[in-house]
């Protein structure tokens, strides 16, 4: 991978998101094109997945999260590297992969998606240590990912505490 840039304004919007199939997947199917917050429309996306993985066994989720991961780092690294910047804003698959983590074993209902949600964006904005020190030194698909798998599981780890005081 060269050097990049390390971001680029949301509010450039590559015009190969809509023609490229990898690109709109990676900008969350064009969520992340969207004024302001990006990350947050892009985690917003991710929830209607919700329900339908909570049908899954539990070992189902967990398989759909490694494949989800395992290929976001490969999808926003060739994303990034196809628009030659470290992180473009718009792109919001990693988001969406943090948010499936923090919902895993919650239960179903609208309040635990909402806490979710508040949860994982709290943690993906503010990143605790090691999450910034992640987000500024690890590079390519890897690093654009694994800032917020770690979030995720920050907000996993606070949402299971809220399901076991209050389910």
């Amino acid at each position: 991978m060269t050097d990049h840039p390390k971001q680029v304004p949301a509010e450039f919007v590559p015009p190969s998101v809509w023609r490229n199939p990898w690109h709109f997947l990676a900008f969350g199917f064009g969520s992340g094109t969207l004024p302001k917050a990006p990350g947050t429309w892009g985690s917003l996306v991710a929830l209607p997945f919700i329900p339908l993985w909570q049908m899954l066994p539990d070992w189902g989720y967990w398989l759909m999260l490694g494949i989800t991961m395992l290929f976001g780092f490969w999808l926003c690294g060739k994303v990034a590297d196809d628009l030659r910047v470290h992180d473009h804003e718009g792109i919001v698959w990693d988001e969406m992969v943090g948010m499936w983590i923090t919902l895993w074993l919650v239960p179903q209902g609208w309040y635990w998606l909402l806490a979710g949600f508040l949860m994982f964006r709290f943690f993906d904005i503010l990143k605790p240590w090691p999450i910034r020190w992640i987000d500024r030194h690890v590079h390519g698909g890897v690093g654009i990912m694994l800032d917020d798998v770690l979030a995720g599981v920050f907000a996993w780890l606070a949402m299971q505490g809220l399901v076991h005081l209050f389910a």
